[in-house]
Order: C-alpha cells, then sequence, then structure tokens
C-alpha cells in the first residue's frame, strides 16, 4: 500500500490511510451501494453520502396522477410541494424542443468571414462527420438539427451545434459529436485556433412551461383567500425587480426541482447552472415564476430549462434512481422534465403563500422540531415528545431543545 498513489488504493486501503476512529470507520463502512459500482463512479472512492427519499403527493400534471420521489435533507420541503400541488389542483406543461446546445470556440481568429461561407456552403460535410462521430444516435431519431455562429469582442468566434440527444442528458453524445467535426474544422481552417469544444448546460433549446390556476378559496384557512392571492402576485412581481429576494425566490423552486433531479440519479449541478443562468437572461437575474390574480384564480407560470435524463450516467447505474423512475412510470425524459418543473411551481407556490400569511417560520419550523431534536441526542422514543413541545415554544434553537430534553428526562 505505501507505495500505491491514493487513486490507486481500494476504498478499505484508502480508510486505513486515513487513521480514523473507530466509531467514523464503521459509519463510512457501513454503505448500501455495491462496491463496485461506487467505486468505478467517482474517483478516491471511501464511502457514500446518504440523503432521505421521501414522496411528494397530489401531482396532476397534463392529466395524469403522480407520487413524485424527493431526496432531500431540508425538512419541510416535501411537504410543501405535496401542499402547493393539492392548491394548484392541476398542472398543464409543454415542451417545444428538446435540444442541447454544443460550442466550438476559435480564438484570435484571423478571417471569420473565410469560416462562415464555408460552414454555410459545406454544411452537408458537418452534418455527415457528426454521423461519423456518433453513430448511434441517429439509429434512436437523434442527431445534429442546426448550425449557427456568434461573433465576439476580442476575436472570438462561436460556433453553435444544436443536437436532439433523445432521452440522454446528452453531454457526451454532444461531446463526442463535436470533437469529430473540431478534426473536421483543424483541416478546413488550419491558419485558425480552437480553443475547445464542449456541451452548454444553459439549454434555452430544452425549455419546459409548465402552468397552473389555483382556485382563490384553496390558498386560505381562514376565508382570506383573495387577499393571500392578491400578495401572492405582489411577492411575485417583487421577485422580478430585486436580485436579492429573486435568489430567495429561486432557491425555493429549486429546493422541489433539486430533490426530484438527484432522486432520479440527473446532474444537479448541470440543471441548476443552466435555470440560474436563464433567470437573468435579460442581463438582471429575476424570479422564475409569475402568479396573477384574474377572477377567482390565482394562475401561476414556470418556464425554465430542463435537460434532464430518463437513461444513461447515473440514472442508469444507481439502483435507487431506477427505483425513482419506477415509481413515478416514466421512460421519456420529456414527461420528466414536465413533472419535475410542476414540483417547481408547486414548491414556490407553497412558499409565497405560506410567506405572505402566516410567515415561512411557523410551518417550517414546525417541521424542522425533529431534525432539532435530532441534533441534541434525544433517544428513537424521545424525537417526537420533544418535538411536540418545541413546537409549543416561541423560540426554537439547540439551547432551548438540550433544555427541554432534560426536563423530559427528569421526569
Amino acid at each position: 500500500m505505501e507505495n500505491k498513489k491514493f487513486y490507486q488504493m481500494t476504498p478499505a486501503e484508502r480508510l486505513d490511510s486515513l487513521h480514523l476512529g473507530a466509531v467514523t470507520r464503521e459509519v463510512l463502512e457501513n454503505t448500501a451501494l455495491d462496491g463496485t459500482v461506487a467505486n468505478n463512479l467517482i474517483e478516491n472512492q471511501i464511502s457514500e453520502f446518504e440523503i432521505p427519499l421521501g414522496l411528494a403527493q397530489n401531482f396532476v400534471v397534463n392529466g395524469k396522477k403522480y407520487i413524485v420521489p424527493m431526496a432531500t435533507e431540508e425538512p419541510s420541503v416535501i411537504a410543501a410541494a405535496g401542499n402547493g400541488a393539492r392548491m394548484a389542483g392541476e398542472f398543464s406543461a409543454r415542451i417545444c424542443e428538446r435540444l442541447m446546445r454544443g460550442q466550438i470556440v476559435f480564438y484570435d481568429v484571423k478571417d471569420k468571414g473565410v469560416i462562415n461561407e464555408k460552414i454555410i456552403t459545406d454544411r452537408a460535410e458537418i452534418f455527415a462527420q457528426a454521423e461519423k462521430a456518433y453513430p448511434s444516435i441517429l439509429k434512436r431519431g437523434g442527431g445534429l438539427r442546426d448550425i449557427s455562429l456568434r461573433n465576439f469582442e476580442e476575436n472570438f468566434l462561436s460556433i453553435d451545434f444544436k443536437i436532439d440527444v433523445k432521452d440522454a442528458m446528452g453531454a457526451n453524445i454532444v461531446n463526442s459529436i463535436l470533437e469529430g467535426i473540431s478534426e473536421l474544422f483543424r483541416q478546413w481552417f488550419p491558419e485558425e485556433k480552437i480553443l475547445f469544444s464542449i456541451l452548454s448546460n444553459f439549454a434555452t433549446e430544452s425549455l419546459v412551461t409548465v402552468t397552473c390556476k389555483a382556485p382563490i378559496e384553496r390558498l386560505s384557512k381562514t376565508g382570506n383567500g383573495l387577499e393571500v392571492a392578491e400578495k401572492i402576485e405582489l411577492a411575485s412581481r417583487f421577485s422580478k425587480l430585486d436580485p436579492y429576494r429573486a435568489a430567495t425566490h429561486n432557491k425555493g423552486i429549486m429546493n422541489g426541482i433539486s430533490a426530484v433531479v438527484l432522486a432520479t440519479g440527473n446532474d444537479t449541478r448541470a440543471i441548476a447552472a443552466g435555470i440560474h443562468a436563464f433567470a437573468a437572461l435579460d442581463g438582471q437575474y429575476r424570479g422564475l415564476a409569475t402568479w396573477k390574480v384574474e377572477g377567482d384564480f390565482l394562475f401561476g407560470e414556470l418556464t425554465l430549462p430542463l435537460p434532464v435524463a430518463s437513461v444513461g450516467g447515473g440514472t442508469k447505474v444507481l439502483p435507487k434512481a431506477q427505483a425513482a423512475l419506477e415509481i413515478l412510470q416514466v421512460t421519456q425524459a420529456e414527461e420528466l422534465a414536465e413533472i419535475i418543473a410542476a414540483v417547481g411551481l408547486a414548491q414556490n407556490l407553497a412558499a409565497l403563500r405560506a410567506l405572505v400569511s402566516e410567515g415561512i417560520q411557523q410551518g417550517h419550523m414546525g417541521l424542522q422540531a425533529r431534525a432539532l431534536a435530532m441534533t441534541v441526542d434525544a433517544h428513537p422514543d424521545e424525537i417526537s415528545e420533544l418535538a411536540q413541545l418545541l413546537r409549543q415554544e416561541k423560540l426554537m434553537n439547540q439551547s432551548v431543545a438540550k433544555k427541554l430534553l432534560e426536563e423530559m428526562r427528569k421526569s
């Protein structure tokens, strides 16, 4: 082991090299994922990191009922999603197109006109090279769909490729096609310099739009549904004006989206990067969901890029991701994207309703009580009782939880 580099060690040998305490070592060795899968899925693997997996209910999207798996460590997220879905009643979702964009970027360009003319003239050869680079995607009905050019300051030129990746997320497909086309471009333009060839996670050709109309009487327990609806509309408008509020507005949306993306084995970082870039599409970061009162209904709308996959990558090799897709009864990426967008809109509705009525803390901290009880080392048979006592307190923190736990044990 002494002569091995860290990445060459087995997971057990890596743990040995850390000289951990017995308790910590036991915690890290207690895993559920198959060791071969885990060790080959990431680098320098030593263990796994568990996140609770729960189910959000009440979702109806395009007339179909769903029970939605969500992986998250934050209390109140799943409850809020289900509550938002109940208030919304039903969601309508649509996808106009589902393409991924890739870029081949030139720098210190000598003659942009020559590059532009050659690409226009010999497009067919570029399409043939794309097919040669990844022939299997054509067999599945996908492949290169369009080519365009964008000029930038400082003598940069981006050649953009829109590619149909079918039900995959598409990073490997797009990057392989780009590498093949780059070789062709090096032959065509030997005097020009290619900086890189890479997929873009700003998936503006994979937009999902989801809408709902929530009856205003569902928005309040005290009969002031119209007042709550009007305040939700105002909060929505303010999120378009103030980036400080917009960040929190969108974080609530992402609570739901990231939880479903993670549960289904998709790339949470790619999805988050694209969505937040979309929120700043016009140069200012803005809230993504929009709410308007019309008659007896509160209308909600959310548009965002969601290039998720139902095949390949983590969705294929992670058993619980496969289980999540089976629970959803989903096989197509477009349907999965529609469900995820609906969860994001439901999450936003629940958050805004709480925020403009009783306040976000009342419901949120009520559900945080059990987690707080665990942080002060309450025994399993003490957690429920301590959580109930915490909910009755005006101030809920670790100090209060410890005090209540001591009093419980004395009595």
